[in-house]
């Protein structure tokens, strides 16, 4: 899980590293090995980046520390690039370096260290961190136990769809914690969530259609297409 958490990260910095013109050739040579599981090319590419105060750079090698790649598993110096990167403001490394405080690898475990920089990159529109911050809000993990907020932080994940997001938020729904309960929207959160993927939706979705009439059914399924449409906004 760690290891998928921290590969999305790298996904998401090569895609939107903010380079300046004349490390852009440097940083692309560092992708392209990295895609190909050159590690030692990729490192030799971006650490002179990262040490120059490239937050992209700092990143990836946070992210290959962590894992291991090119170089022995460090979670502390993964985390010092990390911070390094996050203390510049980008929202990959603040959601990596949630997970750290939240996993307590490199650091002590600290669940409201993890909420801080999960809401600074949640409040930058990383979805991923407003998918974890909602969890932390559910569990009372961090911050006070808020179902109202987990559900506002799930909700704008949703939005950008999250099958994760969606699917929690169809148990709010079910649950009827930080909303009133309502099946049809359950069913419509799991139906929107089993489209984009998720196992468990499809699951949970089949389960609460047998305790639901026709009617409830079908208005469910319209309010799932009329929310695809509108790209899962305000649904």
């Amino acid at each position: 899980m760690k290891r998928t958490l921290t590969a999305l990260v790298l996904g998401l910095s090569l895609l939107i590293a903010s380079v300046g013109n004349g490390y852009a050739q440097d940083y692309q040579k560092g992708v392209e090995a990295y895609k190909n599981g050159d590690y030692a090319t990729a490192l030799r590419e971006w650490r002179p980046l990262a040490e120059q105060g490239d937050a992209g750079a700092q990143t990836n090698l946070g992210v290959m520390y962590g894992n291991g790649e090119g170089v022995t598993q460090d979670y502390k110096e993964a985390v010092k690039w990390y911070r390094k990167s996050a203390e510049q403001g980008y929202a990959s490394a603040q959601f990596a370096l949630g997970n750290q405080y939240n996993n307590g690898d490199g650091v002590t475990q600290n669940y409201r260290e993890a909420v801080k920089w999960y809401l600074k990159a949640a409040q930058q529109g990383y979805a991923k961190a407003q998918f974890n911050l909602g969890l932390m809000y559910a569990k009372g993990q961090g911050v006070t136990q808020d179902y109202k907020a987990a559900v506002k932080w799930y909700r704008k994940a949703a939005e950008q769809e999250d099958a994760k997001a969606q699917f929690n938020l169809g148990v709010m729904y079910y649950k009827g914690d930080g909303v009133l309960q309502d099946n049809v929207y359950a069913h419509m959160w799991w139906n929107i969530a089993a489209s984009n993927g998720n196992a468990n939706a499809v699951k949970n979705r089949d389960i609460i259609a047998k305790r639901m009439t026709a009617a409830d059914i079908s208005k469910a399924q319209t309010l799932a297409r009329e929310c695809v449409k509108k790209n899962y906004k305000s649904c």
